[in-house]
């Protein structure tokens, strides 16, 4: 029974993926305003219906990858070593994040560029961003430094997404001219002067 399961769960994850990825290819060919739900379906290989038991939106499914690397990014800050200061914690799960997951860069400029023009989007990312921002704060809530119940969690997490999105907004203001792990990294170091 469990193995049934568990080959469930990765047939519905692979089937979520190739819909994120249908969207992604055809937002980048014919903008996103030109893509319709019925033209993902019908790129995925699925019908309407099964988009809709995936997705609720075309805005869900172009920014399903996001919505899993933030799942990533917090795991990787909880399995930091208790004993670790939040602020440190935090520079070392979105390095080691990086290196694990590595996104397409492109992928990322994309949907960062993407999210700049269609307010759609932007709602959808700042509502995904505002629960990483939730779940970052509770990650480092019991680390050394912050106090639970105290703001600074809040703040700490805050900080640190606005610092992502800058780098990020930076990343694309520079023509990608360096990697996003060195821009991140420089507005990082700025940042966590007052958080280190």
């Amino acid at each position: 029974m469990e193995s049934s399961v568990g080959l469930r769960e990765r047939k519905k994850e692979a089937t979520r993926q190739a819909v994120h990825e249908a969207t992604l290819r055809l937002t980048i060919e014919h903008g996103f305003e030109h893509v319709t739900v019925e033209a993902v379906a019908d790129a995925a290989g699925i019908s309407r219906r099964t988009f809709s038991n995936y997705f609720t939106n075309k805005e869900d499914a172009l920014l399903y990858g996001e919505e899993q690397h933030i799942g990533a990014l917090v795991l990787a800050v909880r399995d930091r070593p208790p004993e670790e200061h939040a602020w440190t914690a935090l520079r070392a799960a979105v390095a080691e994040f990086s290196r694990r997951i590595a996104p397409p860069e492109r992928e990322w400029a994309v949907r960062t560029q993407l999210a700049m023009r269609h307010p759609s989007l932007l709602a959808r990312q700042l509502a995904n961003h505002a629960a990483l921002e939730r779940d970052l704060a509770e990650a480092v809530a019991s680390r050394p430094g912050p106090v639970a119940g105290d703001v600074r969690p809040m703040v700490l997490a805050a900080g640190f997404l606005s610092s992502l999105r800058i780098a990020m907004r930076l990343w694309i203001e520079e023509d990608q001219a360096r990697g996003p792990g060195a821009v991140i990294d420089e507005i990082l170091d700025e940042m966590g002067r007052g958080f280190a």
